[in-house]
């Protein structure tokens, strides 16, 4: 009967249980016929127990706590007097014992491969006294290991390689798988290797996990690639125990055992006599199975008549022989060339050589197309020399050419290029030089043409400097001197630059003019390197009296003829601050507070002139808060009527109103301008006059005003008093209109409006005296 995996385990653990419990009288206390143990005076006995190593079975599933051992001292007389204590590693977490009997019981399920073991440490105490009658001691409850971990690969998947064509045996890779049960117990940590796919190509050593090639002459070519899958079993490959698998991925690398083969034993072409020197004539290749640096091959030209003429190159990437021109065709000399090329592999390997040479040979044959070529000139290049003062008309040089086909057809020769030169037949003449003024190479493309074809050639053309421009500063200088400079100080070093190009290099020579050459304040040292510096006299600089000077300075150059020129340096007076750094250089800044800077004072007087306009909008707001809404110096007899929600103190409420312009209308009133309102109609002034109107036509007048008032939606909200120019019945003053005048008797002159001006023209046509103005 066979035992399946779940019930050996099962039976492993009731062995291994049974084991324990046999062992227990060993686990338990000896007792020792040394002297009992006293805690007073510094005598010590000998300990009266010795432990000996507790066992407890891993993955223990049971329900009750599993009992590991018992502890005793040969001082415990059985009476309950003493007591038993447990400290350490899982002490009353995993491991509990009973103080009385000193039983030590496991309340978990305990792994091996978690922890193998625990420490803790045992002692004995007086139950009455709680003083230890026994030394503390120290034991040891070891898991006792099972099967209950496969084997697993930690490494896996696999992939690795081995060349192809290997012989049998050839080792591939190892494989290992790791057990974590106990090595030290049993057999469940002994693995054994086997192969489930692969075969029959790979094996595997059982052992060790070593897989090699169980078959020879593997062709890459063929197949290339191979999946192979490994088993690891414990129990040392029984029934019964666990298992695990991995792949491993076995490539088989190229070696060279293919030679290369031309697919052709001869080729052809057809390249025509213009091709340019360097040109691809043709690309041929061989073919070879190999892969990688086992399919680099060379080709060469073994033989043929074109070895001069051509050659023949490998392209690293295509592996293809490619055919160039080294030198020029030509119909007229040569029709065609015939060639042997050979191609063979760089990289041979030894074993292979019986497979045959690993080389390989064809024939290309070469034919020249003829074609109608342009000129040629004597010379690809020709080198001339011109200086840059030469005259129109100057000769430079001579260049030539000449057809190489046998009509030899007549030869035009036209120039062109950078500097836009003319030629004339066979001469080079200057039409004017417009190159840059230094001394550079100029290419001229000579065009030589024939009806169909066109020759190139060059001329380059030096033009040679002459001295004619002068020196100058190299750079706009902005020098600045300090107000607190010592004599000798160097403020400031030049340098100049020359246009021209001596062949020999520049050389500039410094001096002041003779206008400055006295003068108190600077000095210049030439340094002799093309470099200048200029210093200072005196100290004692001071803004406010001068704040720039301007120093003349002459530089010649070492041409021949020398040229010369005056550059004048700016020097400005700063402040400095103590490292000598230029602070300020404005002369007006001198005069200003010491710690404000011009920004400061600008923002402050931003903020005086906001205050400023704040208080005359204030001042003039109050103003106008202060002035009668009608021109009256002394007051308005008007007064507004304002109508409240409230209820007021009626007629005897007279602080806000003057109701006496209601009660007595018979008063004396003087035309005023309302500031409040715009009339729209203007009327021209009238005289003040006295109005002695009904009372009760004034009254039923008021009162539609108001009631007008009352009504009118877009009426402002307050109710105002109008006064109007209402004569009412009977009035004495009778009419002031004017429009009578003209007739009437007056012995009033107006004749002296005309001398008022324009404005009061038409006043002094309507009543003026002249026969002309009336009605002009």
């Amino acid at each position: 009967m066979k035992l399946g995996k779940v019930e050996f385990c099962h039976f492993l653990q009731i062995i291994a249980l049974f084991l324990c419990l046999s062992g227990m009288n060993q686990a338990e206390l000896s007792r020792s016929r040394s002297k009992p143990y006293f805690q007073s005076g510094r005598t010590r006995t000998k300990r009266s127990w010795v432990w000996n190593q507790f066992f407890v079975l891993e993955e223990y599933m049971g329900t009750d706590p599993l009992y590991v051992g018992k502890l005793h001292s040969d001082v415990d007389k059985g009476d309950g007097s003493i007591k038993y204590i447990l400290s350490g590693e899982g002490a009353s977490s995993i491991f509990i014992i009973d103080e009385n009997t000193g039983d030590i019981h496991a309340t978990k399920r305990l792994d091996r491969e978690e922890q193998a073991y625990y420490t803790l440490r045992a002692q004995a105490l007086d139950r009455l006294t709680n003083k230890p009658v026994e030394p503390e001691s120290e034991f040891v409850i070891k898991i006792q290991d099972i099967n209950d971990n496969e084997p697993k690969f930690l490494d896996g998947p696999y992939t690795a390689g081995v060349p192809e064509m290997s012989p049998v045996g050839t080792s591939v890779v190892q494989v290992t798988a790791t057990d974590a049960d106990d090595p030290t117990y049993g057999n469940s940590a002994r693995v054994v290797y086997s192969i489930l796919q692969g075969q029959p190509y790979f094996s595997v050593e059982p052992k060790t996990g070593v897989i090699k090639t169980a078959l020879p002459n593997m062709d890459r070519e063929a197949k290339d690639q191979y999946l192979l899958v490994i088993q690891a079993k414990d129990m040392v490959g029984q029934n019964g125990g666990l298992s695990g698998t991995t792949s491993v991925t076995v490539t088989l690398t190229d070696v060279n055992d293919n030679p290369p083969r031309f697919p052709r034993r001869s080729y052809q072409y057809n390249v025509p006599e213009s091709l340019p020197v360097a040109s691809v004539v043709a690309r041929i290749k061989a073919a070879d199975a190999d892969v990688g640096p086992n399919a680099e091959m060379e080709y060469k030209i073994v033989d043929g008549d074109g070895l001069g003429v051509f050659k023949i190159s490998v392209d690293k990437d295509t592996q293809e022989g490619i055919i160039t021109i080294q030198k020029e065709l030509d119909f007229e000399a040569k029709t065609s060339y015939t060639l042997r090329i050979e191609a063979a592999n760089m990289h041979v390997d030894p074993r292979f050589l019986s497979l045959g040479p690993f080389s390989d040979m064809t024939t290309v044959k070469i034919i020249v197309e003829d074609v109608d070529e342009p000129p040629v000139f004597t010379s690809r290049l020709y080198s001339m020399v011109v200086s840059e003062a030469a005259k129109i008309g100057t000769i430079i040089g001579t260049v030539a050419a000449h057809d190489p086909d046998a009509s030899n057809s007549p030869v035009v020769i036209d120039l062109t290029g950078i500097c836009q030169r003319r030629m004339q037949m066979k001469n080079i003449l200057t039409q004017r030089i417009t190159c840059k003024e230094l001394s550079l190479l100029v290419f001229g493309l000579l065009f030589v043409e024939n009806p169909a074809q066109i020759g190139r050639g060059y001329v380059a053309i030096t033009i040679l400097d002459i001295n004619d421009n002068a020196p100058e500063f190299a750079m706009e200088y902005e020098t600045t001197v300090c107000e607190n400079a010592q004599p000798g100080q160097v403020i400031q070093k030049i340098s100049a630059i020359d246009k021209d190009d001596p062949p020999n290099g520049h050389q500039f020579y410094f001096s002041l003019t003779a206008e400055a050459a006295n003068n108190h304040n600077f000095t210049l040292q030439d340094n002799k390197d093309n470099t200048a510096t200029v210093l200072t006299r005196r100290n004692g600089f001071r803004r406010q009296e001068q704040s720039v000077f301007y120093l003349p300075i002459y530089i010649v150059d070492s041409g021949s003829p020398s040229l010369s020129s005056t550059n004048t340096l700016t020097i400005r007076v700063c402040d400095c601050d103590a490292d000598g750094i230029a602070q300020t250089c404005n002369a007006e800044a001198y005069i200003l507070p010491a710690g404000l800077s011009t920004g400061a004072l600008i923002a402050i007087l931003a903020c005086v002139l906001t205050l400023l306009v704040l208080v005359l909008l204030i001042v003039t707001m109050r103003r106008r808060k202060k002035e009668p809404l009608i021109f009256d110096e002394e007051r308005d007899i008007r007064e507004n009527i304002v109508r409240y929600d409230d209820e007021g103190g009626g007629e005897e409420d007279t602080e806000a109103f003057d109701m006496a312009a209601l009660r007595n209308l018979n008063i004396m009133r003087d035309t005023k301008t309302r500031r409040d309102v715009t009339p729209e109609i203007q009327f021209l002034s009238r005289p003040t006059f006295k109005s002695i109107p009904d009372n009760v036509i004034f009254r039923e007048f008021i009162w539609e005003r108001l009631k007008e008032a009352d009504v009118d939606p877009c009426a402002p909200p307050y109710d105002s008093l109008q006064t109007y120019a209402f004569e009412g019945n009977g009035s004495v003053a009778e009419s002031l209109s004017s429009l009578d005048s003209i007739s009437s008797n007056s012995d009033q002159n107006y004749d002296y409006l005309s001398d008022w001006g324009p404005r009061f023209k038409r006043l002094a046509d309507m009543y003026g005296t002249g026969p002309d103005c009336l009605y002009s």
